[in-house]
């Protein structure tokens, strides 16, 4: 999937010289960008990443404004150390021209079969592939979505190849590309989600298959709002299907293979979390004057002269939320790491430790609450964690001596034994 962004359509700009909210928080976020820099598109793992983590304004604004953090990460001194490989991507894109291939003859086939649908399978002449291009992301969202109202209309199945749909993300609208879309003759959407990874003897890998869901249920998300303009506009209900279809590898082979994936819970998860994402133009609202997160690009385009002081203090002007499961979806996850080490943060130590550690906002402060002559007023008596700290390490201490008391006595009986030889 891509992602990316773009203005509203010119005819509903405002009049000249009347400034609106969305003007404004446009020309703020270039400028968060720098001079020049183009927005970068977010990929689906980021969206989900974004998605996941609702608490973090400062991926929500770097986000929001198309900021690339990767180069960001680098000029910080802090790269991350993940993605994918050019032969993994490029296994990926013939794979998938090969489910697409024949007019999506077998990804067709692959759909009937999981989804058990009533009417017999499309013959491919029975399947119409509209044609989907337009200028810009915004173009072919608007092209897309009246594909998809001429498809229902129509009440025959149609293969949309990666259309464009639009998804408000913390107030601002972004646009993704999901690898195709099914209208069934009854009117209903099935979103349709091509991966390189293996079904090996009919099952994937979980964690795959989980985040492959949970990208999903962000396109079942925009289809939904299209689905309302489709029903208002036709007078036909539409339905977008919760159960996506899923194709991948079968084994070890070039062979598609498909299961219905069911993302009811990813929907209602995803729906959730980016409601509760705070509002882009709130967090830059909230930035010191002049922040900018311009890296100062040199002449060939990839160096940063910007010093790395200078742009540490701009990113630590917005609140992060970092837990150690940043460090597999976030490009400035291992920068936010070293921050929040030192601090003493007990965020660093997982969200599980955290939620358990209540008002204990550092490590310095729990290890100071579990200390058993510190007043316990000073940390809240009420707080029930410092009587679970006190707990555990008064138990530590027992362990420990017990331990250490077993440890003396065997080395006094391996002396007393080496003694009794001489």
């Amino acid at each position: 999937m891509n992602v990316s962004r773009d203005s509203r359509p010119a005819a509903s700009a405002p009049p000249a010289g009347q400034q609106t909210p969305t003007s404004s928080l446009r020309r703020r976020l270039t400028e968060l960008r720098g001079p020049g820099v183009r927005p970068r598109s977010l990929d689906a793992r980021a969206l989900a990443a974004l998605a996941a983590n609702p608490g973090c304004k400062r991926r929500a604004l770097l986000d929001g404004a198309g900021i690339d953090k990767g180069a960001l990460a680098q000029a910080l001194g802090s790269p991350a150390a993940y993605g994918q490989s050019q032969f993994a991507i490029m296994r990926g894109i013939s794979f998938e021209a090969r489910v697409k291939s024949d007019g999506g003859a077998a990804l067709m086939r692959l759909l009937h079969d999981r989804l058990r649908t009533d009417t017999a399978p499309p013959e491919p002449e029975e399947v119409a592939v509209p044609d989907l291009s337009a200028a810009g992301p915004e173009g072919r969202a608007a092209r897309t979505a009246l594909a998809l109202r001429e498809a229902t209309a129509a009440g025959g199945f149609s293969l949309l190849d990666h259309p464009m749909l639009a998804v408000e993300v913390a107030g601002a609208p972004v646009y993704v590309e999901p690898d195709a879309v099914v209208v069934h003759p009854d009117g209903s959407w099935t979103v349709v989600e091509i991966k390189s990874f293996p079904m090996i003897d009919g099952a994937a890998d979980a964690a795959k298959v989980g985040e492959a869901a949970r990208q999903a249920a962000v396109y079942v998300l925009a289809l939904e709002t299209v689905a309302g303009h489709v029903t208002a506009r036709t007078g036909r209900e539409v339905r977008v299907r919760d159960r996506v279809l899923l194709v991948c590898p079968k084994d070890f082979s070039n062979l598609p293979a498909a299961a219905a994936v069911d993302v009811r819970k990813q929907l209602a998860t995803t729906r959730r979390q980016l409601t509760r994402l705070t509002r882009v133009e709130e967090i830059a609202a909230a930035l010191p004057p002049g922040t900018t997160f311009d890296l100062r690009l040199a002449d060939d385009g990839k160096t940063a002269t910007r010093p790395p002081e200078e742009l540490s203090a701009a990113v630590e002007t917005v609140g992060a939320a970092y837990a150690p499961e940043c460090l597999a979806s976030c490009e400035l996850a291992f920068h936010c790491r070293q921050r929040s080490r030192e601090r003493g943060a007990v965020e660093a130590l997982g969200r599980g430790v955290r939620g358990e550690l209540g008002g204990l906002r550092t490590i310095g402060e729990v290890l100071a609450a579990a200390a058993p002559g510190e007043p316990e007023a000073e940390h809240g008596p009420d707080d029930p964690a410092v009587p679970a700290l006190r707990r555990a390490a008064a138990l530590r201490a027992e362990a420990l001596a017990a331990t250490g008391a077993g440890r003396a006595a065997g080395r006094a009986g391996q002396g007393a034994e080496e003694g009794s030889c001489h």
